[in-house]
């Protein structure tokens, strides 16, 4: 039987809140355990939340850039449940009347076309405690410094089709609240993590089959490794005769492997109620209208503006549009260069291979845009070629010099182009060469064209890498042709 995956993310991402979502405490990552909970955040008797605007406007801003619906009135909710980690015993979260309805986000995955993928809502909530179970002889620690972080909920329709469609609906996702500024995005932090919803069904079944709930996965290369085996295991069960059972999964990296953790809860589970310490929240259309002005063009406008106004492929704007940071680099450097391509190649190429050698960010480029445009604008007008501009952006990725100009006076990178200086030394290289030279004149017109290459080398060689590839390609062969 042929099988189809269906596959729904619930994406929670942190917003890039100073303050928690309803006390005055800091968000910010690496604290001492437990220094970073008040009063408010514990639950203690007698305290009341104040919601933070600045979470609602980073709501909001991700509901325009997703075309979702906007409801006037959004309620919070207490979901209730009890864990080591929520001291309170309850998640002030939202659930029937969301802050952001139905929405769409496109995905473009690696091996597949554009597609359209639903988004049922977003909702506001606050992130729960952290369990530590290292280091504790056989116990467990709390640190509650996460309590009370603000986090927007994502879910999703279920129209994910595999762990590739998944896997580009979480980088888009990614892209796109990074391109917003509502969250650093940062998975190892858990700025940004899911749950994903895994079924099976016979191809052409329009009903969905049980799903199973994995929890807390935090990395691309992991959705798409616990969607793999995940299905892998609902097919083997139903092949064998069996029952999938609705149930909340736990991923083991390192086993490679979905684990049980308990049978999944429904909505019932949890006593919904409205959170009697917090008013409905109430936004107008002025106040809408204000977010939307804050929006910054979009990843999907941008890669569309770089495919038809800078006539880049559709490869080259979807890589340089995928990151915010790289973005914005690649503009800075085309501000100074001017052309496209020509930036567009080397934030690409030179210096994304060296970002990964170093493992740096490209925020944190020793090369600044500025400069890595100077150099391509001495590329592009002759003054170096394309060797020498290597050498130039490595001298000034040591930061041994402040521009590409003072590295070529220093290096004496200059290109070589004055004709009578070329020929003087293709000269001496035809001469030093007797025994290429009547090869050369010996062979077929296929041999000589590949030929040339040794002559060109030797050039380059007696020119230190300075002369101009092109001018001595025409000026050898035409004064080996000579001798035809």
């Amino acid at each position: 039987m042929q099988w189809e995956t269906v596959i729904g993310l619930e994406v929670h991402v942190q917003l890039a809140t100073r303050s928690k979502i309803f006390s005055g405490s800091s968000t910010a990552f690496g604290a001492e355990p437990n220094s970073q909970a008040s009063a408010v955040d514990l639950g203690l008797p007698g305290v009341l939340p104040v919601l933070n605007e600045n979470a609602v406007a980073m709501a909001l801003r991700f509901g325009l850039a997703i075309d979702a619906e906007i409801p006037d009135v959004s309620v919070f909710e207490r979901k209730n449940y009890f864990y080591p980690d929520l001291p309170k015993g309850y998640q002030t979260s939202q659930m029937a009347q969301p802050i952001v309805g139905k929405g769409v986000l496109e995905i473009l995955p690696e091996d597949g076309e554009r597609k359209q993928i639903r988004i049922h809502h977003a909702h506001l909530e606050e992130d729960a405690g952290k369990s530590l179970h290292e280091d504790f002889a056989g116990m467990s620690g709390i640190d509650l410094n996460r309590a009370g972080t603000p986090l927007l909920e994502i879910v999703s329709e279920p129209d994910l089709r595999s762990a590739k469609e998944a896997s580009a609906y979480l980088r888009a996702m990614h892209t796109l609240v990074t391109y917003l500024g509502i969250s650093d995005g940062n998975m190892a932090e858990g700025s940004m993590r899911c749950d994903v919803n895994v079924s099976i069904r016979p191809k052409g079944q329009q009903e969905f089959g049980t799903r199973a709930e994995i929890k807390n996965v935090n990395s691309f290369r992991f959705v798409e490794r616990a969607i793999a085996y995940e299905v892998e295991r609902q097919i083997d069960i139903l092949e064998d005769g069996g029952k999938v059972v609705q149930e909340t999964r736990l991923y083991d990296p390192d086993a490679d492997e979905t684990r049980s953790m308990r049978t999944k809860e429904e909505a019932n589970d949890y006593r919904y109620f409205p959170c009697p310490d917090l008013l409905p929240l109430v936004v107008d259309q002025a106040y809408v209208d204000h977010q939307r002005s804050l929006l910054p063009e979009l990843p999907a406008a941008k890669r569309e503006r770089y495919e038809s106004e800078l006539g880049l492929s559709s490869y080259d704007a979807g890589v340089l549009t995928a990151h915010h940071d790289t973005a914005d680099y690649f503009e800075q450097t085309l501000e100074v260069c001017g052309d496209a391509k020509l930036a567009a190649n080397w934030v690409q190429g030179e210096l994304s291979a060296q970002l990964n050698r170093d493992s740096l960010p490209i925020s944190e480029s020793p090369v600044s845009a500025a400069q890595l445009g100077g150099l391509l604008v001495r590329l592009k007008d002759d003054t170096i070629n394309g060797k020498a501009a290597k050498q130039v952006f490595q001298e000034l990725w040591q930061r041994r010099f402040e521009d590409a100009d003072q590295v070529i006076e220093a290096k004496g990178l200059k290109q070589v182009t004055d004709t009578g200086a070329l020929e003087a030394a293709i000269d001496e290289v035809i001469a030093a060469n007797p025994v290429q030279v009547t090869q050369y004149v010996e062979a077929t017109e296929e041999k000589r064209g590949k030929m040339v290459g040794f002559f060109v080398g030797q050039v380059m060689k007696a020119t230190r890498g300075t002369a101009n590839p092109q001018q001595v390609n025409k000026l050898l062969k035409e004064k080996l042709d000579a001798l035809l």
